[in-house]
């Protein structure tokens, strides 16, 4: 074998991020240290695997090939270094979660993951729906949280919390919309004044969804990475958007002129969720997992709410405290 792991590692991660510059960034490598480890696999290959541009890479015919072999190849050794771990005394996991949820959630689980147990291995990626869920499937992770439902069959869904959406836009706009009474339903949205994430986000599917339009209605701006640049640009007037109330703290935190209103009762939501393979044989840790992650979610709703007045019609989101119990269970059942 003239390839190697660390070389797919890093040809994945060029192909999920398009720059050299992040790729590095991510696999915590220098630039050139990952440059040269990409030349390196395209002349075992044979050929060229990405097109090299000014601020982005395109794959080719070849590297669109080696990438669906490389992401078999990753996976396995991912179980394969995951069954080492176990037998070796410890329990990893390894959890896949969305990038609309990764910035808040992870670091109340990770905290409580670790508080639980030490020993406990966790290995985390961040991606859009499609690729976790194909990761899932053949065996890469051991779980996901995402928003539900999934519409895929053999998996099992373990419902977590709702989190509502919120109208966002600057200070200056909301103050005036307050100011000549308006009182907009997500459907009385227009698409012109709709920012939404890019394509291929389960956000902006659902954003579209609630308000009832399809990415044909309009000039609809469907062109931020993350919450936090389209945060930005909302607050700096660039139109409106629908705001997680999971993350409705944090964005206001970086983004000062950032302003939220409540929709009127009932307020559109998504429901955030834990899913599993079925095949997986049934054990303690998922549903002590999916109780932890729980915790962490309705905690940090719980805290806004508490700041900012609580829902409209329903809950007000203060039922928290299972999320350190669940851990130090999860820890338990992992020994």
């Amino acid at each position: 074998m003239k390839f190697t792991l660390r070389q797919l590692t890093y040809f994945k991660a060029l192909t999920e991020h398009r720059n050299f510059g992040r790729a590095a960034e991510v696999c915590n490598v220098s630039q050139p240290a990952l440059s040269v480890q990409i030349r390196a696999l395209e002349e075992v290959m044979g050929g060229m695997l990405v097109e090299r541009r000014a601020r982005d890479v395109v794959l080719t015919g070849m590297g669109r090939q080696v990438l669906a072999q490389a992401e078999e190849v990753l996976a396995a050794a991912g179980r394969l270094d995951r069954l080492s771990r176990d037998e070796g005394g410890g329990r990893s996991l390894s959890l896949g979660v969305i990038p609309t949820l990764a910035p808040y959630l992870l670091p109340g689980v990770l905290g409580a993951l670790r508080a639980g147990d030490l020993s406990l291995t966790v290995q985390v990626r961040e991606a859009r729906t499609e690729r976790l869920l194909a990761a899932l499937g053949a065996g890469g992770l051991d779980a996901v949280i995402l928003a539900l439902p999934t519409g895929i069959r053999g998996l099992v869904e373990q419902p977590l919390f709702e989190d509502r959406f919120l109208l966002a836009g600057s200070r200056t706009r909301l103050a005036r919309m307050d100011a000549a009474g308006q009182v907009l339903r997500p459907t009385d949205l227009q698409p012109s004044q709709l920012l939404l994430l890019e394509d291929g986000h389960c956000l902006t599917d659902q954003a579209l969804e609630v308000c009832g339009m399809d990415r044909n209605s309009g000039s609809i701006n469907m062109g931020a990475s993350s919450l936090a640049t389209l945060s930005q640009l909302v607050a700096a007037g660039f139109g409106l958007t629908l705001m997680p109330e999971l993350a409705a703290a944090a964005e206001q935190a970086s983004a000062p002129d950032l302003a939220l209103r409540r929709f009127p009762a009932p307020e559109p939501a998504r429901r955030i969720g834990l899913v599993r393979r079925e095949s997986t044989p049934e054990e303690e840790w998922f549903g002590q997992l999916g109780q932890m992650i729980r915790g962490v979610g309705e905690g940090l709703i719980s805290a806004f709410r508490n700041e900012n007045g609580p829902a409209q019609g329903g809950p007000d989101g203060s039922d928290t405290g299972d999320g350190d119990q669940a851990a130090a269970d999860l820890a338990a059942s992992a020994r």
